[in-house]
C-alpha cells in the first residue's frame, strides 16, 4: 500500500497553546500523563518487505489518535455539537454518550448541542429543534438500538449548515455516519476553511457494510455480525427439518461483501455466499441453480447468503432509482433469487421447501454488543482528543491494531472491497465448498 496516493497531513486550526486538563486530572501512569505526539506514526503498510530499507520519513503513515499535551480550545468557552446522519446502527447512542462524557467530565465542556434528523437539524425550514446533551441526559442510552438525536438522508445545503455553525457559536462539529456523511462532513469542512472560521469538523466512521476506506473496521459491524449468525442459524434449522429444504437469507452489503462473507464463516452453516465483487451465475451447469440441485441430491438441504449489493447486473435493464442521498436504490437480490430458485424446480418438477429471511432492519436497530460498546467508547474519546486539539477535517480510524488520524480527503468517495483473492474469502470457499459444487 505504500504506493497509494494519499496525503496523510492532518489540517490544524491553528497552534494549540492551551495545557490540557487531562495532565491535573490524575490520568496517568508511572507519573507520565498518556499524551500522544504529532510524531508518533502508524505505519499504513505492515508488510516488512514492501516498507523495509525506507527512510522513516519515506514510509506512508498515519498520525497516532489520542489525547494531546496541549489543546487548541478553551473548553470553559468551547460550544460542541453532535449530529448523525443516515441509516441506523448499533453502537449510535454509545457514541454520542461517550463523546458527551469525554467533553464533559474530562474537558469540562458544558455547552454540547445535539443536533436532531440529521443534516436536516441544521437548516431552518425543518424547524428541528436543539437538543442539549448533558451527563443526565445521555445517561442509559448505550442499552437502546436507534439513536437518540434521530436520523436522515438527503443532502442539504452545505453553505446554510455551516450558517447555523456560526450563529450558535460551535466550535468543534461532531458528524457520524458512512460514506455519504463523510462528503458531507469534507464539504462543510472546506466551507469553513473558505470562510476562515475556526470550526473543527470530526469524523466518526459507522457502516454495518464495513466498506470505509482506509478504515479496517467500523463500529456496529461486529453486533451486526452477531446478529446475522441468528438468522444463519434458524435458515440451516428452517432447511434441515424438510426434504430439499432451502434457506435463503438476504445480508447488508451495497458494495461490499464483509457481512456476508465473516457471518458465514462466524456460522459456518451456509453452502452459497454470494457477495457484489463477485459476479453471479445463475445459469448452465456451472450456475448456481445446478449447485443448488446438486447441493440437495447430495445433502437434502441447502443454506444461501446473498449481500443486498450482489447480482445487480441481473437489473440492468430495469430503471435506476435513487434516494434522498442520491445512492441508486438497489433492486431486491433476495426476492430475485427466490422467485429464480422456485421457477427452476418447479420447471424440474422437483418439490422444495423455501424459506426467505430478511434480518437487515432489527441488524441494524439493535443496540450494540459488548464489543462494539468498548470500540465506540475508544473511538468517541479519540474523536473528542482531535477536536479539542483543534485538528479538523478527519476522521478516527482503527488501523493496524491502533487509532489514527485519517484526512477526509484520502477517505471520502473511495470505498474499501472484499478482495476475492485475500484471505477473508478464500477462506469463505474452504468452508462452505462452494466452488466444488458451481463447477462440478
Amino acid at each position: 500500500m505504500k504506493n497509494m496516493n494519499i496525503n496523510t497531513t492532518i489540517p490544524v486550526l491553528g497552534p494549540a497553546r492551551i495545557p490540557s486538563p487531562l495532565a491535573s486530572q490524575g490520568l496517568a501512569y508511572a507519573g507520565k500523563a498518556r499524551f500522544m505526539k504529532d510524531e508518533y506514526r502508524i505505519s499504513v503498510d505492515v508488510r516488512v518487505d514492501r516498507v523495509s530499507g525506507e527512510n522513516q520519513d519515506d514510509i506512508l503513515s498515519f498520525e497516532q489518535a489520542g489525547p494531546r499535551e496541549k489543546i487548541y480550545f478553551d473548553p470553559s468557552k468551547l460550544k460542541c455539537a453532535v449530529a448523525n446522519c443516515g441509516g441506523l446502527c448499533p453502537g449510535l447512542n454509545d457514541i454520542i454518550r461517550s463523546i458527551v462524557l469525554e467533553l464533559y467530565h474530562v474537558y469540562g465542556v458544558k455547552n454540547i448541542f445535539g443536533i436532531r434528523y440529521g443534516l436536516q437539524g441544521f437548516i431552518p425550514k425543518f424547524g428541528h429543534d436543539l437538543i442539549d446533551l448533558t451527563p443526565q441526559r445521555v445517561s442509559g442510552i448505550q442499552n437502546t438500538g436507534g439513536s437518540m438525536l434521530g436520523s436522515s438522508r438527503g443532502g442539504q445545503d452545505i453553505g446554510e449548515i455551516v450558517d447555523c455553525l456560526e450563529r450558535i457559536g460551535v466550535g468543534v462539529l461532531f458528524m457520524v455516519g458512512g460514506d455519504g456523511t463523510l462528503m458531507a462532513s469534507k464539504a462543510i469542512g472546506d466551507e469553513i476553511l473558505n470562510r476562515g472560521l475556526k470550526i473543527s469538523v470530526v469524523g466518526i466512521p459507522k457502516t454495518i457494510d464495513n466498506d470505509i476506506f482506509l478504515v479496517s473496521r467500523s463500529f456496529g459491524f461486529d453486533s451486526a455480525v452477531d446478529v446475522a449468525t441468528l438468522a444463519i442459524k434458524g435458515a440451516h434449522n428452517e432447511a434441515e427439518a424438510y426434504p430439499n429444504g432451502i434457506g435463503l437469507i438476504k445480508l447488508m452489503g451495497r458494495h461490499s461483501g464483509f457481512l456476508a462473507a465473516t457471518a458465514a464463516l462466524a456460522q459456518p452453516d451456509a453452502n452459497f455466499v454470494l457477495i457484489p465483487e463477485e459476479e453471479i451465475l445463475l445459469h448452465g451447469e456451472n450456475g448456481l441453480l445446478a449447485a443448488i440441485e446438486r447441493r440437495l441430491a447430495l445433502r437434502k438441504h441447502a443454506v444461501i447468503i446473498v449481500a443486498e449489493g450482489a447480482g445487480q447486473n441481473f437489473f440492468e435493464n430495469k430503471d435506476i432509482e435513487h434516494d434522498a442521498s442520491g445512492n441508486v436504490k438497489l433492486k431486491d437480490i433476495g426476492l430475485f433469487l427466490k422467485a429464480e430458485i422456485s421457477d427452476y424446480f418447479k420447471s424440474k418438477e422437483i418439490p422444495i421447501s423455501l424459506k426467505y429471511i430478511d434480518p437487515s432492519y432489527i441488524i441494524r436497530s439493535l443496540p450494540a454488543n459488548a464489543n462494539d460498546s468498548v470500540f465506540c467508547g475508544l473511538l468517541a474519546r479519540d474523536a473528542v482528543h482531535a477536536g479539542m486539539a483543534g485538528k479538523t477535517n478527519l476522521l478516527i480510524s482503527f488501523w493496524n491494531n491502533n487509532y489514527v488520524h485519517v484526512p477526509m480527503d484520502a477517505s471520502a468517495g473511495r470505498r474499501k472491497k472484499l478482495d476475492p483473492s485475500g484471505r477473508l474469502w478464500q477462506s469463505v470457499l474452504e468452508t462452505t465448498g462452494q466452488n466444488s459444487l458451481f463447477y462440478a
